[in-house]
């Protein structure tokens, strides 16, 4: 069976889906993008993500007016694609749109609307056993919190995670930790969990966002604050959370093992609240 894709109000067979080379996202990285995940048909936190969305289009003044009728494609290529009874992701990215190279942003510009369903398991082993990750120079623009197409930092510094067989890069500007590479960095000292604050410089997760939900609902200390590498490593637990990773112990992060080398008592704790949400 053929992928059934959507483009610009239509399903299409992945191979006739046709993208003009003049369209901005193609000669500038000009647009946005989302990854919302959906539990056996089910979305999980589908309006945070619908939010961040238009924020983004927003931030970039790309006017696309028709964000309400988004959640019926999405279902749609589940259906099409037989996607409705598993884990799977949809991804969606909006461009500017096609026009000639200009540097400005062009008005009365239509977007580009491209969006796919995908398979998107639990990592159970990772989930688990947890990863090891490195951490690297944060080399990104300075606008991170907006969900841009531009990611060729990004998976520069991921490549090199998987180069050194890690499972992710947590960043480092100006000595401090912002997040990793497409996931966001918590952590856990004297059983409070720590986590830098929302700022132009971290995307604001939506798992990170439901894990600070959770831990207010369960009288878990939170502390949003900056930290240095030095502390990153002398943590007793640390975990990256996102739409795909959801909650992954870290149990090493360059050659210094967290804690005692295992997923801690909070982080399996915050895992378990986690999935009983989206089962």
């Amino acid at each position: 069976m053929s992928e059934i894709v959507y483009l610009n109000g239509e399903f299409l067979e992945k191979e006739q889906a046709k993208i003009s080379p003049n369209d901005r996202g193609f000669i500038f990285a000009d647009g946005v993008y989302e990854v919302a995940k959906y539990y056996n048909g089910k979305a999980f936190r589908y309006k945070d993500h619908l939010d961040r969305l238009e924020r983004s289009l927003a931030e970039l003044n790309i006017h696309y007016s028709e964000t309400d009728k988004l959640d019926k494609v999405f279902t749609e290529l589940l259906v099409r694609n037989n996607m409705l009874n598993k884990h799977a992701g949809i991804y969606l990215q909006i461009t500017r749109g096609v026009e000639k190279r200009v540097h400005h942003f062009p008005v009365d510009i239509i977007p580009t609307v491209y969006a796919f369903a995908f398979d998107l398991p639990s990592a159970t082993d990772k989930l688990q056993n947890g990863i090891k990750v490195i951490t690297e120079e944060d080399i990104r623009w300075q606008r991170c919190d907006i969900k841009s197409v531009s990611l060729l930092p990004n998976t520069m510094l991921y490549n090199k995670a998987v180069e050194s067989g890690a499972g992710e890069c947590i960043l480092i500007r100006d000595g401090k930790v912002t997040e990793a590479t497409h996931s966001s960095v918590l952590a856990v000292k004297n059983n409070k969990l720590i986590t830098r604050p929302l700022s132009n410089l971290i995307l604001p997760g939506i798992t990170r966002k439901v894990v600070l939900e959770i831990c207010s609902a369960n009288n878990i200390p939170i502390e949003e604050r900056l930290f240095t590498k030095e502390e990153l490593y002398n943590m007793d637990e640390l975990f990256i959370s996102g739409t795909g990773s959801e909650i992954t112990p870290v149990v090493q992060v360059d050659n210094v093992r967290i804690g005692d080398g295992e997923a801690g008592k909070i982080t399996r704790f915050l895992q378990q609240k986690f999935f009983e949400m989206v089962s």
